[in-house]
């Protein structure tokens, strides 16, 4: 099933803004959508292939508040 992973920027603005702690990360099917602040990425054996992390209280060095980590090589096009 085709699952996309959405970063709600509104929500990610909104929580700065006020203070709030709101999930940012959408993930979308077509039968439903979830809310979260981090996201597990399973590879095909079902073990961690990447994350998906929000966190504003301790964002990285850069100022990002959301980022992907992950153990994989990566491949930039």
């Amino acid at each position: 099933m085709k699952t996309i992973i959405h970063v709600n920027q509104h929500v990610l603005r909104r929580n700065r803004n006020n203070n709030e702690r709101n999930p940012v990360i959408t993930c979308k099917t077509y039968k439903e959508n979830k809310y979260g602040s981090e996201v597990i990425i399973l590879g095909q054996d079902g073990l961690e292939a990447a994350k998906i992390v929000y966190s504003p209280d301790k964002p990285l060095s850069c100022g990002a508040r959301v980022w992907i980590e992950t153990q994989n090589k990566v491949e930039v096009l």
